[in-house]
């Protein structure tokens, strides 16, 4: 029987496709497909990876976070949360990590275990991220970023500048998982 990993909000899959790679059983349970609220997860769980949506955390949308905790998408969002700490303490893994931009999910957990950019990883882009867990750091292989100036001379790293808006499509293409990084965390955490 191969080991289950849970990959919780995790979107096209890219964190887990290394363990899928290697042979993994893993069942990735997402929105709006899968509601993680409405999720039973089985027994012998040996990993889950989380990724909450950052829509109402990530403090490059600070300035509306005034009007979302007033009309319940920060509360929806909390919520999520709280389903996943909860699959996390029933299933107690050998392993687990949330991962968020930087925000305010600390709020919520406190001080994150690390935090990474994905030119640490191999991915020469800038997007500050936290964990939170019980994991293995992975090994680090850093690149030097790449960085695209706008006319008015401002920097940018090259995601935000290729995926920016508000549309649904840039913001699941701005939540993947860099390659990078999700190769050297299952390597850390196999």
């Amino acid at each position: 029987m191969s080991k289950i990993i849970l990959d919780l909000c995790g979107g096209t899959g890219a964190w887990s496709k290394p363990y899928k790679e290697a042979g993994y059983d893993v069942r990735l349970i997402t929105l709006p497909e899968q509601d993680i609220r409405e999720y039973e997860p089985p027994e012998n769980v040996y990993g889950i990876l989380f990724a909450p949506p950052c829509t109402h955390f990530s403090v490059s949308g600070a300035q509306y976070w005034k009007a979302k905790d007033t009309d319940g998408r920060t509360l929806e969002d909390i919520t999520i949360v709280s389903h996943g700490l909860m699959i996390i303490a029933k299933c107690k893994p050998t392993f687990w990590v949330i991962e968020n931009p930087v925000g305010r999910l600390r709020n919520l957990l406190g001080s994150p275990q690390m935090y990474f950019n994905p030119c640490d990883y191999g991915d020469a882009y800038t997007k500050k991220t936290c964990l939170w867990g019980k994991f293995n750091e992975p090994k680090k292989s850093p690149v030097e970023p790449e960085f695209v100036y706008a006319s008015n001379g401002d920097r940018y790293s090259k995601i935000h500048m290729s995926t920016g808006g508000t549309s649904a499509k840039t913001k699941e293409l701005r939540s993947i998982t860099p390659p990078g990084f999700a190769k050297a965390f299952f390597e850390a955490n196999k």
